[in-house]
């Protein structure tokens, strides 16, 4: 068995993600980070004072060139996700790498033939999946508590704050809400369903007071294997909008009120014709650590990642949809 407390991690990006939730995960798991890597010497040198990291890179090579790293994470700009993901996977490193998997299905295609053809492990760091909230509702669905799936009502949204609006506001290929969240409902849809997408319709707008080079806004409707509809409304402008999660069936319904948010709270319920009840949901644990306790094991030969490259690159295909759809007025076969 892999003892997931002897993996060693390099960091590429020293974002806020990295910071706020994976370095505490990794952590808790009481495993190494031996290094940072950052093109801003100086933001990397604060990154790695605070966080206690040892060493700091601004040369991606030299980082990668290290023994004492297994395996990294990568966090940063999502449009340099594949090159860096590809000189990791050439260093002979395992890549965890932060959502959305790349900026276009086709980089995202390429990464993940790419690891695969190296013989490394890819993940892609899509927390939800990994919440035992989104857990209870998949056995709930699989079990056929709620009859046939006939829809996915998620909502999204909230407000942005400030500190995290920087290229998100921007006008990058990365930038704006599609990318960003829409890829997070399509991941967990696909885990609550066990479905593919299989068609797009979209609006996409810009609704925030803050100045915005891009959709702040964003419905959209994805139709399913089986004709099961999913709506996504997911929103930065929104502050007093609470997330919301729902699965529609012939024999009753699942709802779940802040399930979509990086902290394990929310609630399950079911209604069907005996009424409401709440599920109990045991353990409801801590995702990051899930997922990278999940992605350290596959990386020595056993189980798989929570979110693989080839479940990533179909989020994402659906986020491209959206914004294809928002620009044409059409829908998107996918």
């Amino acid at each position: 068995m892999t003892d997931v407390a002897l993996f060693r991690w390099g960091l590429v990006g020293a974002s806020d993600i990295a910071d706020t939730r994976v370095i505490p995960a990794i952590r808790a798991l009481g495993q190494r980070i031996s290094a940072v890597s950052s093109g801003s010497g100086y933001h990397a040198d604060d990154f790695a004072a605070r966080n206690g990291i040892p060493s700091v890179h601004t040369d991606l090579a030299e980082l990668l060139a290290r023994d004492d790293i297994d395996g990294v994470y990568i966090s940063s700009v999502n449009e340099r996700h594949l090159d860096q993901a590809k000189a990791a996977a050439t260093a002979g490193k395992h890549v965890l790498c932060e959502k959305p998997i790349a900026v276009t299905v086709s980089d995202a295609s390429a990464m993940t033939d790419f690891c695969r053809d190296r013989g490394v492990t890819l993940a892609i760091n899509h927390h939800l999946p990994a919440m035992e909230t989104h857990r209870k509702i998949r056995e709930l669905v699989a079990s056929g508590a709620i009859g046939r799936p006939l829809s996915v009502a998620i909502r999204n949204t909230g407000l942005l704050p400030e500190h995290l609006a920087g290229w998100r506001l921007g006008s990058g290929p990365g930038a704006g809400i599609v990318l960003d969240i829409a890829t997070h409902d399509a991941s967990v849809t696909e885990h609550l369903l066990g479905l593919r997408p299989v068609e797009v319709a979209a609006v996409t707008v810009a609704h925030g007071e803050r100045p915005s080079e891009s959709a702040d806004t964003s419905v959209a409707v994805v139709r399913y294997e089986n004709d099961v509809i999913a709506s996504f409304h997911d929103s930065y402008a929104t502050p007093f909008a609470r997330s919301l999660a729902e699965v529609h069936g012939t024999a009753g319904s699942i709802r779940a009120p802040e399930i979509m948010t990086p902290d394990p709270i929310g609630e399950v319920s079911l209604v069907d014709a005996r009424g409401e009840r709440r599920v109990d949901v045991e353990d409801r644990g801590n995702a990051y650590e899930r997922t990278i306790r999940a992605f350290v094991a596959a990386s020595g030969g056993e189980g798989a990642p929570i979110v693989d490259g080839e479940t990533a690159t179909r989020a994402l295909s659906v986020a491209t949809a959206i914004q294809t759809s928002s620009r044409s007025g059409e829908r998107v076969r996918l």
